[in-house]
């Protein structure tokens, strides 16, 4: 967590994956960690957002993405415990179901 200011030498690191929390733009953090792959980083809290909205914000990560050397998806940091487990499986299934590029 809160871990932006560090994304470059996690890179020079030699990491093959580096993860990503959800303050950070995966677009501003992929030129970042070098020819890596991230994990990453959608804002835990929106799974509390109507599902539409937290599927269109789902979809503009993976799209974010996809300028990296691999993208694996998740939240951002972690599963909040009162996350409703209804709304993770239609995260799941939407992001399973995501076009690939």
């Amino acid at each position: 967590m809160g871990t932006s200011n560090l994304l470059s030498l996690m890179g020079e690191a030699g990491a093959d994956i580096v993860g990503v929390d959800w303050r950070m733009p995966l677009a501003d953090a992929i030129p970042l960690v070098g020819d890596r792959a991230v994990q990453g980083n959608l804002d835990p809290t929106l799974v509390f957002a109507p599902t539409d909205v937290m599927t269109a914000r789902a979809a503009e990560v993976i799209e974010a993405g996809r300028a990296a050397r691999g993208h694996i998806f998740n939240l951002g940091h972690g599963v909040i415990p009162s996350t409703d487990p209804d709304q993770l499986k239609r995260l799941t299934e939407f992001v399973q179901s995501y076009p690939v590029a």
